[in-house]
């Protein structure tokens, strides 16, 4: 209802008003507890174990909507499995100027190029020390500074890798933002093999070492995917995160002046669903099935979440989607995956 009013806002004033508003929500007796009710949906068919973690369902929140982890608690009363936080670099930094993030409401999808803007590993820690809701799984995504050159950017993930460790269930490794410079680079397959390798390094090192997860781009080729492959089964990481957003503009039902205006930034929603899809089910079919796969891109709708789980997607994430077709968009999904008898 009210997503008209939202939509008159400029898409970050109207994101930070919908926190607020839910925060508000939340906080009231009564209408708070069932606000939570209403939305969490408990079936033993939803639950998952993967990377050693029990998911109590299967759709979360993709990382960049809570950059720095203060709306946990607010988020999680919609109904997630998982929620993902970050991306988050060594050092705040304030990302690239505004405006910076645009909707294309004729194609139900996002252009942004925000640029990694996160107050820092060590104020994202002080929110991770606060208590979180019972049974949910939270992800660390982490990633490089603006100023860090290619060539040092693995102290940078080292650096944020260090400092969340003892407060995430799992990370992501992400390289594939098209919105710092020169970052899709350590795609290429040495340097991204050197960087995991690190990182798994110093993980298998731990106590208990925690699952590290790959976030790829959907333009990568298929020669480049089978590079991914022969990465991800080299250094033992526990999967991949399938997709980013893209820099491609085809197939939009905006007018092309109003893209061209937009500039550069990555796309999501809707636009993006059937490229994702493909790069699951290439990954899942490549590798037999043996490799573990969170699939993200395009979900705007229950069909869209069952078409990614059938393609290979052992869990799915969601962004754009609940952007346009609300926070019933969760609950909607689990319902479906119960209804249609689906196995994780």
């Amino acid at each position: 209802m009210i997503k008209p009013t939202l939509f008159i806002f400029a898409p970050e004033r109207a994101h930070h008003l919908t926190l607020f508003l839910l925060k508000f929500l939340l906080a009231i007796p009564g209408i708070g507890h069932w606000y939570r009710q209403y939305h969490r949906v408990r079936n033993p068919r939803l639950q998952k174990t993967i990377f050693g973690l029990n998911f109590e369902n299967p759709v979360g929140l993709a990382a960049g909507f809570d950059k720095d982890g203060k709306h946990i608690q607010a988020m999680s009363a919609l109904g997630f499995g998982f929620i993902e936080v970050g991306t988050v670099t060594p050092k705040g930094q304030s990302g690239n100027p505004l405006p910076r993030l645009f909707r294309l409401p004729a194609d139900e999808a996002l252009i942004n190029r925000m640029g990694f803007n996160n107050l820092g590993a060590d104020h994202l820690v002080t929110q991770l020390k606060r208590k979180r809701p019972s049974g949910l799984i939270i992800g660390g995504n982490i990633g490089k500074n603006k100023v860090t050159p290619n060539e040092q950017a693995a102290e940078d993930y080292v650096y944020c890798f260090e400092a969340l460790f003892p407060y995430v269930d799992y990370f992501v490794v992400n390289v594939s933002s098209p919105n710092t410079p020169n970052l899709r680079a350590l795609q290429e397959k040495e340097p991204l093999q050197a960087l995991l390798a690190q990182l798994q390094a110093l993980n298998q090192a731990k106590d208990t070492p925690k699952p590290i997860l790959l976030k790829i781009a959907p333009d990568l080729t298929d020669g480049q995917l089978d590079d991914i492959i022969e990465i991800v089964t080299f250094t033992k990481i526990d999967g991949v995160i399938a997709t980013n957003t893209t820099i491609d503009r085809s197939q939009l039902n905006t007018d092309s002046g109003k893209i061209e205006t937009i500039g550069n930034g990555g796309l999501s929603g809707k636009p993006l669903k059937d490229r994702s899809t493909e790069v699951i089910r290439y990954l899942k079919t490549k590798t037999k099935g043996k490799l573990k796969i969170i699939g993200v891109g395009g979900i705007s709708n229950p069909a869209d979440a069952i078409e990614k789980i059938k393609a290979g997607a052992d869990l799915i994430q969601i962004y754009s989607g609940l952007i346009y077709a609300g926070p019933s968009l969760i609950k909607d999904i689990n319902r479906e995956i119960i209804k249609q008898g689906i196995d994780l």
